[in-house]
């Protein structure tokens, strides 16, 4: 539904299952005109935005599935952008064009200048609000973030969901202050400075209140995802299907002023048509960056380690800005300590770190044991903005049993050093919320679904994924209020111990890398790990015509020694994780010129400068 200027609403809706449509204001019926292809249309004068409307829908006959079908279905707006009461109740008229927009002269950041901020919006605050977020702008810009991400906003059941059980992808969660909301936040980022990326899901939609199935052939049963149907892409009737998600990118940027798209499990998308939906959604993204004159970005989460996804179509790529690189936090937490279990089996810690550093895919090409394959392409070519790092996010987080942050699992002096072997490569940074003073509250997995059989199914679910995970304590229950409340940021820890501490320290370790030039560039070609698997240590170098920047990232519980070259020995020091400034054992590294080795603390960071002669 889109208002024109004198308040005039139109009105399209894709139902090819329909003999009939109406939609409904205030109990009373108006029709709808059939189109081609299944589309339904109106234009009238008879719905104001701020008012509830709804379809009421008569279904046809489907020889296709043999289906005999007389009855008539009262059913929600598929492209809601407002669902007042939630999934179940009916839908709210929204103007788009109503909010009176201040950032004419936002210019959206180059991808390399990203330093990415993730949170949940549910519980960044205690409130747990969009409004509640612009509160904490100010705290994120002296941080140094230069780009929130926002996992997914798309209505789901409840007021409690991560957000990828989405079931109306135009509409903002109503208990996260709906549509107005987003916008009030995107443009009061804009003005303060910050980029904002919109986590958005592609690949399946939630199963409560989900009415697509009555309207049309929106799923297909050619494919499976681990969420459930796949969303019909490359089937019988997909056209209208594209063109309903291609839209949904396209309003994030051009109604929401959104920047970047984090498109949520790209390898779950089953599309073998002539031109992958991802493809589709470059172009058309472009075609709108032609008018606006905005570089929108789309960051993929990819578990494929396939760079067609990220090169250009000019090199028959999709297209993609950039990726999300599970392995480089993978190899990262094996070095910290991580038992290899499971997907962490396929990694060797100092060594595989290093050869993400120097390849970005860990696996590219070799034999995978965890899949029982080899995997992977190389991707030498393509530039370190185009994949994202971290040593933890929601994720990585969350999918734990207990939902125990890094903070709760190594030490402080190793938080200190994941952080910097982050913000040390040459790519693009996250950190997920509170990382950055090691909250101690946990980020669990949490949902409010209304539906009782629904409800027991994702806790058995959870319990059985678990079954193996001998900790003896219980599984969280996903539908409790208190699994939701203990996921809520502690914000009055940042001022206290070491908790401040670890704040400074970020601030101080992202101020390094904005100032430093050597540190910032995403050149991979000036950057090389060498690893020392005997003392589990890492030295990263990188470099550019007159300096040279080095880390030694010691992941040992003791002293190590580490060669440094020549001309390495006159240098100045950038930062150590170990010093008493950050709350560290004060064994502060030091070289020895003489045999030129550099001394590092146990599990600490140092990084050094020197001229490149």
């Amino acid at each position: 539904m889109n208002f024109d200027g004198d308040g005039t609403a139109e009105i399209w809706l894709w139902a090819p299952f329909a003999e009939q449509m109406r939609l409904f204001v205030a109990e009373t019926g108006i029709e709808m005109q059939k189109w081609d292809f299944g589309y339904w249309w109106l234009r009238t004068d008879r719905i104001k935005a701020g008012e509830e409307y709804y379809f009421e829908l008569t279904q046809k006959d489907e020889p296709a599935k043999k289906k005999s079908r007389d009855t008539t279905l009262k059913i929600s707006d598929p492209a809601s952008l407002f669902q007042p009461v939630g999934v179940m109740g009916n839908s709210g008229a929204f103007d788009l064009n109503a909010f009176e927009w201040t950032d004419e002269n936002w210019k959206i950041p180059e991808l390399k200048d990203f330093i990415i901020y993730e949170m949940h919006i549910g519980t960044f605050t205690p409130k747990g609000d969009l409004e509640s977020v612009e509160e904490k702008l100010d705290y994120l810009i002296q941080l140094g973030i230069t780009a929130i991400e926002i996992m997914p906003v798309a209505q789901f059941p409840g007021t409690r969901n991560w957000g990828y059980d989405g079931v109306y992808p135009f509409a903002v969660q109503n208990s996260y202050g709906g549509p107005l909301a987003l916008q009030h936040l995107v443009n009061t980022c804009h003005e303060k400075g910050l980029a904002v990326i919109l986590d958005a899901v592609y690949n399946h939609v939630g199963p409560e209140g989900n009415h697509f199935e009555e309207c049309g052939p929106y799923f297909t049963d050619k494919y499976k995802t681990p969420w459930g149907q796949a969303i019909n892409f490359d089937d019988a009737g997909c056209d209208a299907v594209r063109t309903f998600f291609i839209e949904n990118a396209l309003m994030w940027f051009r109604d929401f002023h959104i920047d970047a798209l984090r498109l949520d499990a790209v390898h779950a998308i089953r599309d073998l048509g002539p031109e992958h939906i991802l493809k589709e959604i470059r172009t058309k993204a472009d075609e709108l960056s032609e008018i606006t004159g905005k570089n929108y970005r789309l960051i993929v989460e990819l578990d494929l380690n396939d760079n067609r996804y990220i090169n250009p179509q000019s090199s028959c790529g999709y297209g993609m800005d950039a990726q999300w690189i599970d392995e480089f936090h993978h190899a990262l937490r094996v070095s910290a300590g991580q038992e290899k279990k499971g997907y962490y089996a396929d990694f060797d810690g100092v060594e595989h770190l290093a050869k993400s550093y120097n390849d970005a895919y860990v696996y590219d090409g070799q034999y995978s044991p965890h899949r029982d394959k080899n995997f992977g392409t190389p991707a030498k070519q393509n530039p370190g903005e185009q994949f994202v790092v971290f040593s933890q996010n929601h994720d990585q987080v969350g999918n734990r049993m207990l939902g125990e942050r890094s903070s709760a699992l190594v030490s402080f002096e190793m938080l200190k050093l994941m952080a910097g072997a982050v913000f040390c490569s040459p790519f693009l940074p996250l950190i997920f919320m509170g990382e950055e003073w090691a909250e101690s509250n946990p980020f669990q997995f949490f949902t409010s679904h209304t539906k009782p059989e629904l409800a027991e199914a994702v806790r058995k679910g959870r319990r059985a994924e678990f079954a193996n995970f001998h900790s003896g304590e219980e599984t969280p229950d996903p539908q409790s209020e208190e699994t939701f409340f203990k996921s809520k940021l502690d914000w009055l820890k940042a001022g206290k111990g070491n908790h401040a501490t670890m704040l400074e320290y970020y601030k101080a370790l992202i101020s390094l890398r904005k100032n430093t030039q050597t540190l910032f560039s995403p050149e991979r070609s000036r950057t090389h790990a060498e690893a020392f698997p005997a003392q589990k240590c890492i030295v990263l170098r990188r470099w550019n015509e007159k300096d040279k920047i080095v880390c030694i990232l010691n992941f040992s519980a003791v002293q190590q020694q580490i060669p440094i070259e020549e001309q390495e020995r006159q240098w100045s020091l950038l930062l150590d994780s170990a010093s008493e400034k950050w709350a560290g054992p004060s064994t502060i590294s030091k070289p020895d010129l003489a045999d030129g080795q550099l001394t590092s603390s146990p599990e600490s960071i140092v990084i050094i400068t020197s001229k490149n002669v």
